[in-house]
């Protein structure tokens, strides 16, 4: 599977900083430190349904995160998923009386539509589920082998006792991670079970279902949590440098992801930071496919909406804060962006070197873009109301916002 285009990212002078995170794990700030390759890998979508803004939210903070670790003059190998196998896609593919493949394949090219239009940075792969199974059927005959999964009635089913850093993502407790298993495509409820919120490895094939050839597993599909396991250790390998998401992946998705590598390989940890975005809300509820109360990104560039200005509006919430979507905090970044265009566009104005290091402290400090737009604000305003004679520094703030932020002026 392809990803999209990539948008160039402007050279800054000097060096940025290296970069202060919120780890879900620890419960705290970390510094990351990785080599010279820097290795994430972000949780990607179902494609049953467009590109929403709080999908847009998620990708826009591990885009900066790439982006902080670009200016550090660090590599990135990032990597990313698509489920085009799962419930949900077959459920919708029924409903509207389509081909599931069809459906995966327009969703998908339409996402990549989206994240092209708002500049995001695309991974190095781009790896969907069923292109992944030669991969993770062996992967899971040998969780089976080892014993830590476990069959029933043809499903294969992981053992979250056979990790003894289960528990570790999340740190939630039993009647969380039970309620919260059966929220998001669990089966706590099913007899015979060793653990209620053990997760599903293997489905067993299921009549009229797609299924594919699973070796001693018989025909069947993968779980939701293993193929990310798979895509994961395969390109990037055990101790890379960020596992992001949304925050509703912090369980069971990240949980039961970790546990499985733990077990598979006897090493930890799967990843050694854990990042997660917030989530972002219409007319007081979460953004869900699921409930339908949805803001399309791609609805939105229909309309005209300039996607630097949905870009600007992710940039003014803090990536870990949960927010509510409104016509006026779209029209207060179309603002900005205004303001913004109009003052780069003039021959010349204050110097812009403090500007750049006041953007690169912002964002290495846990991805503080308030802090960050607000210090182009102040440029902006200071040459409104002063003026300036460095020829140069509007053409430095216009890659600045462009390298650090991934909006084109």
């Amino acid at each position: 599977m392809h990803a999209w285009p990539a948008s160039e990212v402007p050279a800054l002078p000097g060096k940025g900083r290296d970069l202060r995170i919120h780890d879900t794990a620890t419960g705290g700030r970390v510094t990351l430190d990785p080599g010279p390759v820097a290795r994430i890998y972000v949780c990607g979508i179902t494609p049953y349904d467009a590109t929403h803004i709080g999908h847009a939210a998620t990708y826009n903070a591990f885009d900066l995160v790439q982006r902080v670790w670009l200016d550090t003059k660090r590599q990135v190998h990032y990597v990313q998923n698509v489920t085009d196998i799962d419930d949900p896609l077959l459920e919708r593919a029924a409903r509207d009386g389509v081909d599931w493949t069809g459906l995966a394949e327009r969703e998908t090219s339409l996402f990549r539509e989206d994240m092209t239009a708002l500049r995001m940075l695309p991974p190095q792969q781009y790896i969907g589920a069923v292109e992944a199974i030669p991969g993770i059927v062996p992967i899971i005959e040998r969780l089976r082998d080892m014993g830590a999964a476990y069959e029933l009635d043809g499903d294969v089913y992981f053992s979250v006792e056979s990790d003894r850093h289960f528990g570790e993502v999340s740190h939630y407790d039993a009647e969380l991670m039970r309620a919260l298993s059966a929220e998001r495509g669990g089966d706590p409820d099913r007899p015979g079970k060793k653990n209620p919120i053990d997760p599903l490895l293997w489905l067993a094939a299921r009549e009229g279902e797609p299924s594919w050839d699973g070796g001693s597993l018989g025909r069947g599909r993968p779980g939701w949590h293993i193929e990310c396991v798979a895509i994961a250790l395969d390109h990037l390998g055990m101790g890379f440098d960020v596992q992001g998401g949304g925050s509703d992946l912090i369980f069971p998705h990240h949980e039961m992801g970790a546990s499985h590598a733990h077990a598979l390989t006897g090493e930890f940890p799967f990843a050694k930071t854990y990042v997660h975005a917030g989530m972002v809300a219409l007319h007081g509820q979460k953004m869900s496919k699921s409930k339908g109360n949805l803001v399309f990104v791609s609805a939105l560039r229909r309309e005209g909406v300039d996607p630097a200005a949905i870009r600007l509006t992710l940039l003014a919430h803090h990536y870990r804060a949960d927010w509510e979507w409104t016509d006026r905090i779209l029209r207060d970044a179309e603002e900005r962006l205004d303001r913004w265009r109009a003052a780069v566009s003039r021959p010349d104005g204050p110097s812009a070197d403090r500007l750049v290091e006041e953007v690169r402290d912002a964002l290495a400090d846990d991805l503080d873009t308030p802090a960050a737009l607000a210090a182009v604000d102040r440029w902006v305003e200071r040459q409104h109301a002063e003026g300036g004679t460095d020829e140069s520094a509007p053409g430095l703030v216009s890659r600045t916002v462009d390298a650090l932020m991934g909006v084109a002026l």
